[in-house]
């Protein structure tokens, strides 16, 4: 990292400017031709097409799939499964031959599966299961996702083959990022390539050879090739030496190499809700004699309100209903298609929603049972609230969770995500409190999910509300964070103490800056909605002894972790507007650290203007502000700082009441930030060192304090953590300030 420290302004305050790039992670994505895109609603997490009428169901097995073209896979070789392997330049290629682990006797029989035999061993397995659940906190995927393998996954012989199905196809199209703010449609939906390179990386540690990522897309296979090319899973399974394969009868992996896609019939399952189902060769074989690791994305998703562990083994579903096989996953929900085909503007029927969701609820704990994974390792760095398709809103935590019980995980999953127990959730879903596939699953295997024993750095994170957001396809979302009104149902927390307030005036002075927004010594433009959620609160822990934060806009000083984040993508009338906006604070004698974490950031800033040089009217451009009250007894005296994603600053202090400003005020800030203009992201990290902010920290104190952030040119943002909800925008509102609490 470029940094540069200059002796500015008024008060000979330090700036340290931080200039580096942050990894983005995937390439932008372009359309791509062979794909039909999902209807807006529809659930398909690994499977994006437009659902077909239904048609008279089709033999055992698939139709034969037609001979490979020379451009499609005439040239598929086996590809070495050792770490030494050259990056191959398709994605076309199979592992050999694996060695048998000796698991009883073989479930495969010729062209067919023994599906009732791999339902008893499984069941067994699952109602007999009661080992804990790991949450881990990490920095990032590839961490996480090596730390939660060694942490979870069952040690098997070295000669074990492993199969890793990680979620690489649960998102609705792809999209062309300079015509959609940034999203290429594919980032934060699935399972990030660094992550499962981490669980690559920890396998191969132990001395596996015969590794193997596959995924089920429902597409054709010029998709398939597309897709692992652009989110890069070609390039990493190359380097790590591990094959990437398509557990799709596409023509192509079903007829060439090994067969991986082949779809084989499963015997003993007619009194099963998926009498039709196949089982790619691939699967069948790892389930039989090898390791089968569920490698999801952990998230919300619109229909089954999660997608993690039994979500997850959708990607492995053929249907032998119509030909080809591998596009009939969707019949998996078919009743949702009735749902969607009546459902109108203003109008639904919910009875029919909840049927088709406890359809499908049944079905998937069907696959589960045939298709039940070795241990599950969720990718949560982040997790994404949302819906999991369009709307995405990352948690402050970057974590993974995983478990050998694939129902137990599920329901950690589901704590972790705000939607374990919720009576807010039972009251949109006829009585569930938590995704009804947990619930179908819990009743089906005898499962007390209320003793799930949680393990791991990261399990404190439960042991307090969680934030959720949840966007559902039937008309309703959840949206709460700690601080705000408790939702409906629950305990209300108790009130934090109050500190006094420090002896004698603040450093402060008067009126808003010239030109802010609806700016000046005036009253609030209009009064705040009497209905609006309780005013948020953010905590800031206490640095411990020999503790030290680096300003240098890094963020990864381990006191960073403890800081709870606190996050917001709301305007200032309190409208969700999908960019996000990550805070958290610390607290010594020094004064205080302030870390913001941007997403969506579009970087309209003047580069041309000297850090080291207070920048008036920075909040024209894109910019963070803090607003921080240090006398609770005096609300209309407060504090503003300004800060740029490239280290310009502002800071003024304000006296609504005297109608007086003091623009000679210097907040002693000391800021160093990072940027990243590929994955739109920014850092800003300070630390704010005025007396008369340092003077007003103490144990326990409670100082109002509002976050507001100026986001993009057209359309402009004004972002805002506790909305002051006016009729336009206008950030000088104290009435509406949320509150920062001092951990001691």
């Amino acid at each position: 990292m470029n940094s540069t420290r200059a002796s500015h302004g008024r008060r000979a305050r330090r700036l340290s400017v931080a200039i580096a790039a942050l990894p983005a992670l995937l390439a932008p994505l372009a359309g791509c031709e062979d794909r039909q895109r999902q209807p807006d609603g529809a659930p398909g997490d690994a499977a994006p097409t437009v659902m077909p009428e239904a048609g008279n169901a089709a033999p055992a097995l698939a139709a034969p799939a037609p001979e490979p073209t020379a451009s499609s896979f005439a040239a598929a070789s086996a590809h070495p499964a050792v770490p030494t392997a050259a990056p191959s330049a398709s994605s076309d290629v199979v592992a050999g031959a694996s060695q048998r682990y000796e698991a009883g006797p073989s479930v495969i029989a010729s062209d067919s599966i023994d599906g009732a035999a791999l339902r008893k061993r499984h069941v067994a397995r699952l109602k007999a299961d009661d080992s804990p659940v790991t949450v881990l906190r990490g920095q990032g995927p590839l961490e996480l996702g090596k730390r939660i393998c060694e942490a979870v996954v069952p040690r098997r012989p070295a000669a074990t083959p492993v199969l890793l199905k990680p979620n690489l196809c649960g998102f609705d199209s792809v999209k062309d990022p300079a015509k959609h703010k940034g999203d290429d449609g594919v980032t934060g939906r699935i399972t990030q390539p660094e992550f499962v390179r981490g669980v690559v990386q920890c396998l191969k540690a132990r001395g596996h050879t015969k590794i193997t990522i596959a995924e089920g897309c429902g597409h054709s296979h010029k998709f398939w090739k597309d897709i692992a090319q652009r989110t890069g899973y070609e390039a990493m399974a190359a380097e790590e030496g591990a094959a990437l394969v398509a557990m799709d009868d596409d023509g192509v992996y079903d007829v060439a190499g090994d067969r991986p896609g082949k779809p084989l019939a499963i015997a003993g399952i007619q009194a099963t809700r998926v009498p039709t189902l196949l089982m790619p060769k691939v699967l069948a074989e790892h389930l039989d004699h090898g390791l089968f690791l569920s490698l999801p994305r952990l998230k919300m998703h619109r229909y089954s309100v999660i997608s993690a562990g039994i979500k997850g083994m959708q990607g492995t579903v053929m249907l032998s209903d119509s030909a080809p096989a591998y596009k009939q996953k969707w019949r998996m929900h078919r009743e949702l298609k009735q749902y969607l085909d009546t459902k109108g503007p203003g109008q639904e029927d919910r009875a029919l929603y909840l049927s088709s969701l406890r359809a499908f609820a049944e079905r998937m704990v069907d696959v589960l049972e045939i298709s039940t994974p070795d241990a599950v390792l969720g990718d949560g760095a982040p997790a994404m609230g949302g819906d999991g398709f369009q709307v995405l809103q990352p948690t402050a935590e970057m974590v993974a969770i995983g478990g050998t019980n694939p129902v137990r995980v599920d329901r950690v999953v589901a704590e972790f995500m705000g939607v374990w127990n919720s009576p807010a959730l039972a009251r949109e879903l006829g009585g569930h409190r938590t995704s009804p596939l947990i619930e179908a699953a819990a009743k089906r295997f005898g499962l007390d999910l209320k003793a799930t024993a949680i393990t791991g750095d990261g399990a404190d994170l439960l042991k307090s509300p969680r934030p959720v957001h949840y966007k559902a396809m039937a008309p309703f979302r959840l949206d709460w964070e700690p601080g705000q009104a408790p939702p409906p149902g629950a305990k209300a927390p108790e009130p934090a103490a109050t500190a006094k307030a420090p002896d004698g005036p603040p450093d402060a002075g008067p009126t808003a800056p010239e030109g802010q927004p609806d700016a000046g010594p005036k009253a609030p433009d209009g009064p705040l909605d009497p209905g609006a959620p309780a005013r948020p609160e953010a905590h800031a822990p206490p640095l411990r002894p020999g503790e030290k934060i680096a300003i240098d806009g890094k963020a990864d000083d381990a006191a960073w972790s403890r800081a709870p984040a606190v996050s917001w993508d709301t305007d200032y009338a309190g409208k969700s507007t999908g960019v996000l906006t990550r805070a958290r604070f610390l607290w010594s004698k020094e004064g205080l650290y302030v870390l913001f974490e941007l997403s969506s950031a579009g970087l309209n800033t003047d580069r041309s203007r000297p850090v080291g040089v207070e920048r008036a009217g920075l909040y024209k451009e894109d910019c963070i502000e803090i607003f921080l009250t240090p006398a609770p007894a005096s609300p209309r005296r407060y504090f503003e700082v300004e800060i740029g994603p490239f280290g310009h600053y502002f800071d003024i202090a304000i006296d609504r009441d005297a109608r007086l400003e003091d623009t000679a005020w210097s907040s002693g800030a000391t800021i160093a930030t990072r940027r990243s203009a590929q994955a739109r992201t920014a850092v800003i990290e300070a630390l704010l060192a005025a007396p008369g902010i340092v003077n007003a920290l103490a144990p326990r104190a409670r100082l109002p304090m509002n976050l507001y952030r100026m986001e993009g040119k057209e359309p402009r943002r004004y972002l805002a953590w506790s909305p002051p909800r006016t009729s336009k925008p206008n950030f000088h509102v104290p009435e509406a300030f949320g509150a920062l609490v001092l951990d001691p």
